[in-house]
């Protein structure tokens, strides 16, 4: 579906060849080490920040009126045209971390809209008995599995990306990507770099697949990050993400308490099928739990590459990548090169 042609609406999947559990075991190595979650066949995995790009959701929209509706709705909500937004940019705002976060959400819940207009893709819909988002994605997560409402979602995401980026503004950090190292390793970088930085500290945000860390924290010790990986600890490359901050750590503390709020008053009911945490790779439970795990979601670590670990040796059998990008797919082909994951894009 990633230009809507008739060729692109049949998912692209994605096969290679390792066994599963042993070797997913193997790659995990110590910090990874996970437990199986309740067993599951069929996931839906939704996208976070990054996944957006110009031109995204047009053609969705010109041959899905219900996806249309999706992002008339949400417009109403935000104060702008999304759509618009989306297919036309400019990039620079599609990109803001207050204007990406609702553009994924709506696009991604959108996608499923088309899914569902065919009885092929609303077999896949009711087939699917777990899911679970990349740090934004939780959030689309739980709107599929009705646990919020969509409305209710849009204007928690909004309030989820003015308040990051507001904590973001407030005090400069930054994050960057390490490439080509275990967490362990990462680990000893971070520690070392925050220990020569001239101010601030640094840590792993998002554990995404081994030999792929994003790393959070002050601009100068992600700065002497890039500066000793490569000379130091043999990393591949270090590549300094567009993002506004530090996410998922203290810098995002701010964020978290306007986002507590806003939680506070959201209706929220218990998912009709697991959702996994990104906190703890535990489904969400009561509607209390699922406000402060959301809460504290802005300052921990995003554990997705466990998520997946565990979903696998629960026995996951097929996955799809729901909304815009292929990251997710991407990075469960490094967790488990047999791993079977589609996208439906959009």
């Amino acid at each position: 579906m990633a230009s809507m042609t008739s060729a692109a609406l049949a998912p692209v999947v994605h096969k290679t060849t390792t066994s599963r559990r042993s070797t997913v075991r193997a790659r995990a190595g110590p910090r990874a080490v996970v437990q199986a979650v309740a067993p599951a066949k069929k996931a839906f995995f939704f996208p976070g920040q990054g996944a957006q790009s110009v031109g995204m959701a047009k053609e969705l929209c010109e041959e899905c009126p219900a996806a249309a509706e999706l992002f008339e709705k949400a417009s109403a909500i935000l104060g702008y045209d999304l759509l618009d937004v989306c297919v036309n940019g400019p990039a620079e705002r599609l990109n803001s971390t207050e204007v990406s976060q609702p553009a994924i959400y709506v696009a991604s819940l959108a996608a499923l809209e088309k899914m569902k207009s065919t009885p092929e893709g609303a077999a896949e819909i009711e087939a699917v008995d777990v899911c679970a988002g990349l740090s934004l994605g939780e959030y689309t997560a739980l709107t599929f599995a009705g646990a919020i409402s969509f409305e209710d979602g849009v204007k928690l995401v909004k309030l989820r990306g003015e308040s990051m980026q507001a904590a973001a503004d407030a005090t400069p950090s930054a994050m960057a990507s390490v490439i080509g190292l275990s967490s362990d390793k990462v680990d000893e970088l971070c520690a070392a770099a925050s220990e020569q930085c001239e101010e601030g500290s640094v840590q792993i945000a998002n554990y995404l697949c081994n030999g792929n860390y994003a790393v959070s924290g002050s601009v100068s010790a992600v700065d002497k990050v890039a500066e000793i990986a490569k000379p130091e600890f043999k990393a591949r490359m270090v590549v300094k993400l567009a993002v506004a901050g530090a996410f998922h750590t203290d810098f995002m503390a701010p964020a978290a308490e306007a986002l507590k709020a806003g939680l506070a008053d959201t209706p929220i009911s218990t998912p009709k099928i697991p959702v996994i945490s990104n906190v703890d790779v535990e489904p969400h439970t009561d509607a209390d739990a699922i406000r402060a795990t959301l809460a504290k979601q802005l300052t921990s670590p995003v554990q997705w590459e466990k998520t997946m670990l565990a979903l696998l040796e629960g026995g996951l059998e097929k996955s799809t990548e729901v909304g815009p990008g292929k990251v997710i797919s991407g990075i469960m082909k490094r967790v488990d090169k047999k791993a079977v994951c589609e996208n439906f894009t959009v």
